[in-house]
């Protein structure tokens, strides 16, 4: 490819609104420009590359028996209707209709088509298991996207669905896929962790997501000092540590307090005690049921609203109650009570049972409660885990500390079992002949974040650096000729034979200086940049830079051929 021929320019600034590496880099080194907020043009050297990751993921998926297809970008609406999805998918649907008023679904996911897909063929035990994949364009209304291509509203992904005749089965495919996405974050050059994760929208009783540790992410999860419980903070589970259930238990009272003691701050200053010593409440509503949900928790923990959802089975329904909540179930922010207030459901954390003699949950303007406890004052609908991990805290059997980590979600795998084959009523035919419900799991593969996060992974301070599999061109040869002729013909029958030896070579030909050739070349990251230039003709040499290397070396042709062979 002549650089002077391809479209898509590269950029010396960049907005200052381009604040991580790979939205930056990725920009301004040609490769993607934005269209509207979340939505990318991939440019000509972004699709090279790509293409490349989706032909790894292509391999390692073929490799294992998955079949490709494709399904179409709208969906009907009354297939995720048959899921109870439209209100519950975690993201806004994105939906519009025909001339003929038939109501679709932009595709966010694909699972409803999936399985309506094959609810209409007549399937045996003996066709099973199989597994079918696609790339397909995805739309989701994020709330916000940000961080270049690490969140989008419209994005390709590889999304593939296995069916089972039991779980048995299930759970061989899914350690297949485990270590098919192991490999294929290899070969991008990338070392993942499969991190317990939420099922979230998605349905099914577990899953996890293959995360790449990077500060750019936003995906926050826990290992253990042994690496054996890798998770997500969405479900981390933690031993709560006794705070003073060797003291006495002492009578409840209401107290006088000042009227200016209202936050945890205040509290703790008032009373001189830690926040481990206060209740806390923390109020939502069902935005489908409108129902309010007071969750109570000792002061020093927070509230890990995906473990409520999950407890209360209403996955991404629930939002933070505001100031017309409040009132309708008679109070206000910062007079919430731990008991007592009618019209709302009232859940408590496991840590209430770490604390004797708590203070506070009956706030009046110029009273509280001392001495509350739970189980002899107070008791809630149930006591569970619906609290956030923190970096140090143990593992439930206090033997392992958790460290924190921050990394990007570049795919993840879902154990689905019968969640949509129940509601879909999608079955087969068993041996004895009788209808069964299909066994499922479903995994995923973002591209273009893929591709935004090996360059949050390898970069300098100059541009990107590829790694070889993904590199948009193996060679970037930069030829400097000025306007001797014969030089530039040498270096036009070089371009020639790296081409004609299968060798992908960025040829830059254009008329400018070389300082500006070499500053485009590490922006751009090709593997190896070679020169040409009248100084190494003199020398019967060639000039290879490896873009990871500082140093550049003098090799003969021969020597440059065998080095690109390896």
């Amino acid at each position: 490819m002549r650089q002077s021929r391809l479209f898509g320019k590269t950029s010396k600034t960049v907005s200052g609104d381009l604040k991580v590496a790979s939205h930056k880099y990725l920009h301004q080194g040609g490769f993607v420009r934005e269209s509207v907020a979340g939505r990318y043009y991939f440019l000509p050297l972004g699709l090279k590359v790509r293409d490349k990751i989706v032909k790894i993921i292509e391999e390692e998926m073929d490799s294992v028996g998955a079949q490709k297809m494709i399904t179409p970008t709208l969906h009907p609406l009354e297939l995720w209707k048959e899921t109870n999805r439209t209100d519950t998918a975690g993201f806004e649907l994105m939906t519009l209709k025909d001339r003929r008023g038939s109501a679709f679904a932009l595709g966010g996911t694909a699972e409803e088509m999936i399985v309506d897909l094959v609810r209409g063929y007549n399937i045996s035990y003996k066709d099973l298991p199989f597994q079918i994949y696609q790339f397909s364009s995805k739309f989701r209304d994020e709330l916000r996207a940000r961080g270049g291509l690490l969140r989008v509203r419209e994005f390709v992904m590889k999304d593939s669905y296995s069916f089972h005749a039991d779980e048995e089965c299930f759970k061989k495919e899914y350690k297949i896929m485990w270590d098919t996405y192991t490999r294929i974050f290899q070969r991008l050059g990338m070392k993942s962790y499969a991190v317990e994760a939420d099922n979230g929208y998605i349905g099914g009783d577990y899953c996890h997501e293959f995360v790449v540790e990077c500060d750019a992410g936003e995906s926050v999860f826990f290992v253990s000092e042994d690496e054996k419980y890798v998770v997500h903070e969405d479900v981390a589970k933690f031993k709560r540590e006794e705070v003073n259930l060797d003291e006495e238990l002492k009578d409840f009272e209401i107290i006088e307090q000042p009227a200016w003691v209202r936050t945890m701050e205040d509290v703790q200053k008032h009373y001189n005690l830690p926040a481990s010593r206060f209740l806390k409440n923390v109020v939502y509503k069902n935005r489908v049921t409108e129902e309010i949900i007071i969750a109570t928790i000792r002061g020093d923990l927070e509230i890990n609203k995906t473990k409520l959802e999950q407890v209360l089975d209403m996955v991404g329904t629930l939002e933070d109650a505001n100031d017309k909540d409040l009132a309708s179930i008679g109070t206000k922010s910062g007079y919430v009570h731990a008991w007592g207030h009618e019209n709302c459901r009232y859940v408590g954390d496991l840590s209430l049972k770490t604390v004797k003699n708590f203070i506070g949950g009956q706030k009046e303007d110029k009273t509280d409660s001392i001495n509350v406890n739970y189980g002899r004052d107070f008791e809630h609908e149930m006591t569970v885990d619906i609290a956030m991990a923190k970096d140090g805290f143990f593992t439930e059997d206090g033997k392992q500390k958790l460290n924190e980590k921050k990394g990007v979600e570049v795919g993840n795998i879902f154990q689905l079992g019968k969640h949509y084959s129940s509601k879909m009523n999608a079955t087969f035919i068993d041996a004895n002949g009788k209808e069964k419900q299909y066994y499922m799991g479903c995994y995923g593969i973002g591209i273009g974040r893929n591709m935004a996060t090996i360059v949050e992974k390898y970069n300098d301070d100059k541009g990107i650096v590829w790694p070889e599999a993904v590199a948009p061109f193996k060679v970037h040869l930069i030829g400097i000729a000025g306007k001797d002729v014969v030089i530039k013909k040498e270096i036009e029958e070089f371009y020639k034979e790296l081409e004609n030896k299968g060798i992908e070579v960025l040829y830059d030909d254009r008329e400018m200086n070389p300082g500006a050739k070499f500053a485009d070349a590490d922006l751009i990251g090709c593997p190896y940049r070679v020169v040409i230039s009248p100084k190494t003709i003199k020398e019967g040499k060639i000039e290879l830079k490896e873009r990871s290397k500082k140093e550049a070396n003098m090799v003969s042709k021969k020597e440059l051929y065998k080095f690109l062979e390896k």
